[in-house]
């Protein structure tokens, strides 16, 4: 659905007959009388994030920056934008702030239910697939676009899932407004056997390639390690940027204002003007002279002066 209005009249349409399976575009029409009669469309918001996630050769790593914004406002420099899901398995999320955290602590309920039930670990394509489910079924309008990582039985695994419903397994990904940047160093470093320490600066660099080159990314980096023993969270592993130092010196008393420099200009006369005024009629503008009418025009004993 398109639009937040009623749709009373479109149920009650010919093609609706009943209940349906599958998908139902009985809202096509009237989306398309909206905006025949002048409704705009939801816009897309833009939202600020960076975040990777690679496979090395032990478990899977995640990072992402902490930068929250609401538009052009930096609304939290130090904002957590990985989510536990099970001990195991960890999510980045990139998009709506409400959206990412809801949706994450609503899959982490049902992962902890489907573990209880099935009395086994929960497998990280099973994570996948109820984020893939919940995501697809409100057809993109929930902003949540997730890198997932987790190891289990079959080993290391990373998930890329967007917020229409689709997923890429692949080893190395990258969402979020810093994208671009962060899949450069990515595709530059990325190697099969990478080490942990190999992973994790490669993490860094990945993410501070995004916060330098996209606005909407900055302040730290966290980082998440997963492996086959469990999970390590490092929270504010690297300041990404740092706030500069004052160089100077600005104590300025109050109402004071401090003199930088002096300059003085000599000036050369090159014209003279005199402007006479009629005292008899207030408010009139003067005539223009030369020097030479004006001398001539002035009565004995009067006195010219230069402005």
């Amino acid at each position: 659905m398109l639009f937040p209005f009623s749709a009373r009249k479109a149920n009650t349409s010919a093609d609706f007959v009943g209940l349906r399976s599958g998908f139902n575009f009985i809202n096509c029409r009237r989306n398309a009388e909206l905006l025949s009669k002048g409704y705009e469309p939801p816009k897309a918001i833009k939202t600020g994030t960076s975040i990777v996630g690679i496979i090395y050769k032990d478990g899977v790593i995640l990072g992402a920056d902490t930068r929250a914004t609401e538009g052009p406002i930096v609304s939290d420099k130090n904002c957590s934008k990985i989510h536990h899901l099970q001990d195991h398995i960890y999510c980045c999320g990139a998009g709506t702030a409400a959206d990412t955290e809801m949706i994450t602590l609503t899959t982490s309920a049902e992962l902890d239910l489907h573990r209880l039930n099935t009395e086994r670990r929960v497998p990280v394509v099973c994570a996948s697939m109820m984020l893939r489910r919940t995501l697809f079924r409100y057809q993109g309008h929930i902003g949540a676009a997730l890198v997932m990582g987790g190891v289990d039985t079959t080993g290391p695994q990373l998930y890329c899932i967007y917020p229409c419903g689709s997923n890429d397994k692949i080893p190395y990904a990258a969402m979020g407004s810093g994208t671009l940047a962060a899949m450069s160093v990515l595709e530059h470093g990325w190697k099969p056997d990478l080490d942990l320490e190999q992973g994790k600066q490669l993490v860094r660099e990945a993410i501070s390639a995004g916060v330098f080159n996209d606005l909407g990314s900055g302040s730290n980096i966290d980082l998440c390690v997963i492996t086959a023993k469990g999970a390590v969270y490092l929270r504010t592993d690297t300041i990404a940027s740092e706030k500069g130092e004052r160089l100077g010196k600005y104590g300025i008393k109050p109402n004071s204002t401090m003199v930088t420099s002096i300059s003085v200009l000599s000036l050369q006369v090159t014209d003279e003007r005199i402007y006479a005024v009629d005292d008899q009629q207030p408010g009139t503008s003067g005539v223009q002279l030369d020097s030479q009418q004006a001398d001539e025009e002035l009565p004995e004993g009067s006195q010219t002066k230069s402005p």
